[in-house]
């Protein structure tokens, strides 16, 4: 009776078949033979229903898991699923601590080599990946889609709090931190609290001393380029704010507000001391100084302390009286 035929087990360590191209080693001829089809750069095997390519079926049978929705590779300390087995046991790095891909030009350690490579793009300068809308360029795509949604004009991530809505969900994560009241970064030098990192890194530069952002108009120097932006609205003729109620125009969007606040009728600020009432804080601030001065014999005027007159508010008094012979009155 004819036996059947068995396949012959290769010994790896007897015979290896190696690329020509690339130098990559195997135990048989025909997983050399698959391989080979990369380099050839010939992809027939293609997707029906995205229309991505691959130089393989079974690259092929893997990614239409991800239409299929099936995810059947799950990480056992997290719970996490994927629908590749290669991506499971990147993840799984993650778990261990172990960072063993390091950058060779700061030192930063990464868990998985596709972040080494991604990070590495950074001292490279490279931005490829540029806005069509304003022309902003960045170094991976995926943060050049995040940044499109600006453009958009779409805030699907909205603050169950306050109902204020962002064009991104990190957005929307650091501004619910401004809610919980916490404000774990404190500031080594003054002791002031931040509930962001970012807000006290921004703060730090105020103790550094350093102003590198210089108004070309007036040569006056900021820490802090938003600083300057806001100041160089309030040379004369940049006047850019306009109110759509009596046509004045402002240098700051904030004064316009502040201006808008006339047109309501709303007085919203009282002097507890007399009970007048004001439209804007400014004005409240400056009809509290009338309490605090001291009203001169000779007239029915009132007057500030000698001390405070380098800060006047706009349209105080100035006493000529000789103080010497009138002490009184200061």
């Amino acid at each position: 009776m004819k036996q059947p035929r068995r396949r012959q087990c290769i010994d790896s360590g007897n015979r290896s078949f190696t690329c020509d191209q690339c130098g990559k080693s195997f135990t048989r001829s025909s997983s050399l033979k698959v391989h080979q089809l990369i380099h050839t750069g010939v992809k027939a095997f293609r997707c029906d229903q995205c229309g991505k390519s691959f130089t393989l079926s079974s690259n092929l049978k893997v990614h239409q898991l991800i239409h299929a929705g099936v995810k059947a590779f799950s990480c056992d300390q997290c719970g996490k699923s994927f629908n590749r087995l290669d991506h499971l046991k990147a993840h799984q790095v993650i778990h261990t601590g172990a960072k063993a891909f390091s950058c060779d030009q700061c030192g930063k350690s990464f868990t998985q080599k596709s972040d080494l490579k991604t990070h590495q793009l950074i001292h490279s300068g490279v931005k490829e990946f540029s806005c069509n809308q304003c022309g902003k360029s960045f170094t991976q795509k995926r943060y050049l889609k995040t940044h499109q949604v600006i453009h958009s004009g779409v805030k699907a991530f909205v603050c169950s709090q306050c109902g204020k809505a962002f064009t991104q969900i990190g957005n929307l994560k650091r501004h619910e931190v401004t809610h919980a009241g916490v404000k774990s970064f404190v500031c080594g030098q003054c002791g002031k609290s931040f509930t962001l990192i970012g807000h006290l890194k921004t703060h730090q530069v105020i103790h550094s001393g350093v102003k590198p952002f210089v108004c070309g108009q007036c040569g006056k120097a900021f820490a802090h380029s938003y600083s300057l932006k806001v100041h160089e609205v309030i040379h004369p003729g940049a006047k850019h704010f306009s109110c759509d109620h009596c046509g004045k125009s402002f240098a700051r969007l904030g004064y316009l507000k502040a201006h808008r606040v006339i047109h309501t009728g709303v007085k919203a600020f009282n002097c507890d001391q007399c009970g007048k009432s004001f439209n804007q804080k400014r004005d409240l601030k400056q009809h509290e100084l009338i309490h605090s001065g001291v009203k001169a014999f000779v007239c029915d005027q009132f007057f500030h302390p000698a001390k405070s007159q380098q800060k006047l508010p706009q349209g105080a008094l100035y006493c000529t009286v000789d103080t010497e012979k009138n002490p009184t009155i200061i």
